[in-house]
Formats: C-alpha cells, structure tokens, sequence
C-alpha cells in the first residue's frame, strides 16, 4: 500500500492505494465519528464490491444502509439525489452517519454531493471503483449533479476524510472504462508533470496491459499532482486548480452535445485535450511536433482524438455554460508548452471559431457517434 496526504489547512486528508484495501477495516475506523455508515453505490458495482465492503464493516461493528442507484452518467441527476437523501432519512441516519461512496466518478459525485447536503453535511468517504475516480474525481472535494445545460452546474465543495483506492476493483472494469480512466492520467503529464509525461510515453503499453507495478506508479504519480494541486487551491479561487480542466471546456461540451452517457467523461476529456492542444499550436504556444505527440499518446490509449461534429455555434453555445467562465468571457486551459499549462482568457473568438470548424478535420461524423 502507498498513502498520500492531501494537505489542506482546515482538514487534511489521506489517500491509500493499493490492493485489497476493501478488506481493511482498520483503515477506515479511524474516520468514522460513530459507527454508523450509507454506502452510495450503483447497479453495475453493488454485485460486485457492496458485500464484500459491508462485510468488512459488519466484522468491525459498523451498521451500513445501502443505496443502489441506476448507473450512468445520465442518471447524475437531481432524481438520484433526492434517492439517497430519502434513503438516509427512512433509515434515520444523523449529522455524524459517514456517506460512503463506492463506485466510479458519477457516484462520487452524487453521494459527495449528497453528504455535503444532508442536515447541512455529514462526513465522506471515497471509496472509488474506477481508473478515473482513483486517479481524479475521488480527490479534491468537487462533488455536484448535471443540468440539461450543462455537466456539473450544481453542487458543492465537500472533502473526504479518507479516499480509500482498491487497484483489485479494476480486475472487473471494462475496457473502455480503462481506457476512459488513462485519459486523466495522460493530462497530469500534460498539465504540470513533464518527466511523468515521458514515464508514459516510455511505460503506456504496459499501463495499456494493466501491469501491475505500472498502474499502481501511474495511480500514484497523477493523485500526487492531484493532491498537490488541491493543497495550494482548494476552492478553485487562485486559478491553479483550474488548469486541471485541460481539454475539459471542450469535453463537457462533447458530453452534452451528444448527450450524457453516449461519451464517457473520459473520452469526450481525451478528444478536448486534443482541441486544446490544436488551439494552443493555433496561437502559436506549442509547436506541431508537440501537437503530433499529445495526438499519437492520446490514440496510444485507444483513446478518441476527434470530437463529435455538433456544430460551431452549439459548440460555442454550450462552451458558454461552462464554470470557467468569466464576466462573459470563455476562459481556456491551453498549453504554453507539454509540462505546462496556462488558464486564459485572450484567446480570440475566430481562433475558437477556426478550431472548432470541420474543416479542421478533428471532428467525428454524427454527435451520437460514439468512440465504443
């Protein structure tokens, strides 16, 4: 097991990866405030991981409510909401029941926001199911639901007291799931970590094959640039949290352009970084043999480097949506070079439009043409 620490002022809190970790009550008792526990989950994991984890916890002498939500990023939704906050007030669960949430990112999201909500915040556990909840969304305390207009409009800032990774959850994750996880990956070496960047290049066919020691050393390497982050700007209010969303304006975009759940969050993430890397050569930042490399690593991962063709003004009008927006004016993450990324907002509107014309060549057929 490796443990990192996410050293925020008020509440500082760890991160353990490794295998077999659901079976490790001893983890998880130290952060309980009394022995009393809902564990937010859904139809695809609870087969799989809610025994084993209500075992564990029973063993310890700790009651566990279930929540068994539909899966699917199209069920992030006020809906699913409401369902776990119903559920903990049928059972009667108080201000110091810990909201457990196993599962990948949309669970994550929903029970943070949950318990960030219910009698106005219980504590949080993350327990994280998925390449890309490990490796982003579990950390950090982002937590929310999507709106028709746009992908996580609506919720809170909420830590964890503990994200707890199981790397043996991933023995049963899909492919595309996999892959859907190596695209965040990819975007911490991207963003800030040029030697991680090459330690991919050198080591993505066996991240690919889920090795072992490489995908633990990659789980590792992207929550230490993810904790690192979080640390210097928890609430999103300096900007360095914000370069994060590398290709994510474009994504989000994609995701409800072509309708929530035809793209994972991670493919749609993977054909924005590839945007974003084609605007920033645009103006003149990185050059094309920067770009030929985000664009070959990216399909390296069997990852999709063209978006969805939905059009330039639904583009721009869904762009707009977006949470980093700023007195009207869209701000991007692009980059100055690999290793390093900058948030802005004077990037001219026609270097926009030009990008995101099909005529660019980086665009898909119909929006509903899935990267399965």
């Amino acid at each position: 097991m490796k443990t990192l620490n996410v050293d925020l002022a008020g509440a500082p809190y760890p991160i353990h990866i490794g295998a077999g970790l659901l079976g490790r009550a001893d983890l998880i008792l130290p952060h309980l405030e009394q022995r009393d526990t809902a564990i937010v989950t859904n139809t695809t994991v609870a087969p799989l991981y809610l025994a084993p984890l209500q075992e564990t916890l029973a063993q310890a002498g700790v009651r566990s409510v279930p929540v068994i939500l539909p899966d699917g990023e199209a069920h992030k939704t006020r809906e699913s909401l409401h369902q776990i906050h119903d559920t903990l007030l049928a059972h009667h669960c108080e201000r110091k029941t810990t909201v457990i949430a196993l599962g990948g990112g949309v669970v994550g999201d929903l029970a943070g926001f949950a318990a960030a909500t219910f009698l106005r915040g219980v504590p949080l556990i993350q327990i994280p199911t998925t390449l890309l909840a490990q490796v982003d969304s579990s950390v950090g305390g982002k937590t929310g639901i999507n709106h028709p207009v746009g992908k996580n409009l609506i919720g809170a800032f909420h830590q964890p007291r503990l994200v707890l990774a199981d790397t043996r959850t991933l023995d049963t994750l899909p492919p595309r799931e996999y892959r859907s996880g190596v695209a965040e990956i990819i975007k911490y070496g991207l963003i800030r970590d040029l030697p991680f960047l090459d330690w991919l290049d050198r080591n993505l066919e066996a991240l690919m094959a889920r090795d072992p020691e490489i995908l633990g050393q990659a789980i590792y390497d992207a929550c230490r640039n993810k904790a690192e982050v979080v640390a210097q700007d928890e609430f999103e209010t300096t900007g360095q949290r914000a370069l994060l969303n590398l290709g994510h304006t474009f994504g989000h975009a994609i995701e409800a352009g072509a309708g929530y759940g035809t793209w994972l969050h991670g493919e749609a993430v993977a054909a924005g970084m590839v945007l974003a890397s084609a605007l920033s050569a645009r103006l003149g930042w990185i050059g094309s043999a920067d770009l030929d490399r985000v664009e070959r690593l990216i399909a390296r991962a069997g990852l999709p480097t063209r978006a969805p063709d939905i059009g330039t003004e639904r583009y721009l009008a869904l762009m707009a949506s977006d949470k980093k927006v700023e007195a009207g004016k869209l701000r991007f993450v692009l980059l100055k070079r690999l290793g390093e990324a900058v948030l802005t907002r004077d990037v001219p509107l026609e270097a926009v439009r030009a990008e995101l014309s099909s005529g660019s060549g980086r665009f898909l057929g119909r929006p509903d043409e899935s990267p399965r």
